[in-house]
């Protein structure tokens, strides 16, 4: 008797049916699944950027504004700062990403050229799986103008907090006050799309942002003051 009923019991569990709803349940949770590891590269590029311009035009700015009053020499310097950032930045994302598109092409020839040795099947699954690698390959472009993009986005903090306020100290006070604020925003932004700890993503730039404008204020004004 128990051998009967245990195929019964068997028997019965395997006869659940499985409705439309269920299926459709199960696609909208593998649809809402995402995998945020995707979003590295262009994520990556476009925070740094964002950070680098950001912090290097407000230093600029900061450093030229220890040791002159003059907002035409900040301005200037902010701007010119921008420009140049954002092509240097795009110029070294585009060839730091090609190296790196190099190098996974080759390992993915490398690959291929091992699997036709071993598969006599490769010819029939090859193409998708060429699809899909080929789709997780490295965009120098993407990343170079994501990059460029960022940095300008960064650099235009500092140069509209400054382009309004005549007096120096006024000046000088709202740049540093629209930066932090800005570098808690782009800390925030990176953290919340790449799901990382938000609080301290926001610190790590924030406390970064600080260090680099006092200590390019603090060296300036020391070499201007020396009289060199």
């Amino acid at each position: 008797m128990a051998p009967n009923s245990q195929t019964s019991l068997n028997e019965g569990k395997c006869a659940i049916p499985i409705t439309t709803n269920d299926l459709e349940h199960q696609q909208t949770l593998d649809q809402n699944e995402f995998d945020y590891s995707k979003r590295s590269q262009w994520l990556r590029a476009a925070v740094l950027g964002a950070n680098d311009g950001l912090i290097s035009t407000a230093s600029l700015m900061m450093g030229v504004g220890a040791v002159k009053e003059d907002i035409k020499a900040m301005i200037l310097t902010g701007f010119a700062g921008l420009v140049a950032g954002a092509c240097s930045m795009a110029i070294g994302e585009f060839v730091s990403v090609y190296s790196q598109l190099d190098i996974e092409v080759a390992q993915m020839k490398r690959d291929n050229q091992n699997k036709q040795k071993t598969l006599a099947h490769v010819a029939e699954d090859g193409d998708s799986e060429g699809d899909n690698e080929k789709e997780s390959l490295p965009n120098p472009l993407q990343a170079a103008a994501a990059s460029a993009l960022a940095f300008s986005v960064g650099a235009m903090v500092p140069l509209l907090a400054a382009s309004f306020i005549r007096e120096y100290k006024v000046r000088l006070a709202v740049v540093a006050a629209a930066v932090s604020l800005a570098l808690v925003l782009f800390g925030w932004l990176g953290a919340k799309l790449g799901k990382a700890p938000i609080m301290r993503s926001m610190m790590r730039v924030l406390v970064g942002g600080w260090m680099a404008m006092a200590i390019t204020f603090g060296l300036t004004k020391l070499i201007g003051s020396s009289g060199l």
